[in-house]
């Protein structure tokens, strides 16, 4: 198994601050999202860095990352965990799978599990419960999407533990929120003797997009605008989950704005979240001397003081 360098993957150093890793994702995210790159392995490579944030964001999961791959860094070529490796982050209860990798799964992996007594009237001991992340992108929350899971099913035979493949086709239902917990009764580890199989949970967690942030069931999108648009209004288009819009930005608007778009959020039990674009003035990168004159001569005409209430205000 090959040794995945995170840090290398998203283009950073291994002393880099949360913050930047954010950004350094968003970058990758928004350059391999299927739905803006149509090169071949542009979903693999999306799938890759977005693994690579939910490792590095995490302080704990970071931590014990950090050591594995002091470990793991000589011979990255052939990997294998150091004997007795296991997994400490969190309450050791999760099993991570869906879209993540094997190296994910054989660093981060788990199983939660717990025994009873059989079905009424049954011998034997109830099988093991199995729980594993599901990331979803947000563009499958706004209707119903299968999915394909595939986890680790430990079966015992002749006294042996034995690991197989299991692959299932799983219904995602439409509005799923980060967090929530979906039961698949009975497709956990079979029970011994009368008892029944432990039941599969998938946990739902939210892949960060490159270009929304989510507020409880509205999206947030920044949208750049020139100096000049933000002073004689414009027309931009602008994402959301299903396409791209129009939306008119009125003359002498501001910078943080925001201008909502009705019923373009996730889903939630009560209809649909909004869609808020926020307004970001941008400045060009570099600028002629020409146009320097020009901005002299405005600020001349102008007369404007934009710290003139901040003033008053100290």
């Amino acid at each position: 198994m090959e040794f995945k360098d995170y840090y290398q993957i998203l283009g950073i150093s291994p002393d880099t601050e949360t913050p930047d890793i954010k950004v350094a994702y968003r970058k990758l995210a928004r350059k391999y999202h299927p739905d803006l790159n149509p090169e071949a392995d542009a979903e693999a490579r999306f799938k890759e860095v977005a693994e690579a944030w939910e490792v590095l964001k995490d302080k704990d999961r970071r931590a014990e990352y950090d050591e594995l791959r002091r470990y793991g860094g000589q011979q990255q070529a052939d990997f294998e965990a150091p004997p007795g490796w296991q997994s400490t982050t969190g309450n050791g209860s999760q099993h991570f799978g869906g879209d993540f990798s094997e190296f994910f799964n054989s660093i981060f992996g788990g199983q939660f599990t717990h025994e009873g007594p059989g079905a009424s009237g049954g011998f034997g001991f109830r099988g093991q419960d199995i729980e594993i992340e599901m990331p979803v992108f947000l563009e499958e929350t706004i209707a119903d999407v299968s999915k394909p899971v595939e986890y680790e099913l430990p079966t015992l035979e002749q006294g042996q533990t034995r690991h197989t493949r299991k692959t299932l086709n799983v219904t995602i239902p439409a509005g799923v929120v980060d967090g929530q917990r979906i039961r698949l009764r009975g497709q956990g580890v079979p029970g011994q003797g009368d008892a029944p199989a432990g039941d599969l949970y998938l946990h739902i967690r939210l892949v960060p997009h490159p270009v929304f942030d989510v507020e409880g069931h509205n999206l947030m999108v920044t949208v750049p605008i020139a100096p000049w648009e933000a002073a004689l209004g414009t027309k931009v288009t602008v994402p959301t989950l299903e396409g791209k819009i129009n939306l008119t930005i009125a003359a002498e608007s501001q910078s943080g704005q925001r201008l909502r778009v009705k019923g373009k959020g996730l889903l939630s039990k009560t209809g649909r979240g909004d869609l808020y674009a926020v307004l970001k003035v941008v400045m060009p990168d570099s600028t002629s001397a020409e146009i320097q004159e020009l901005w002299r001569t405005l600020a001349e005409k102008a007369a404007f003081d934009p710290r003139a209430q901040w003033e008053q205000a100290q």
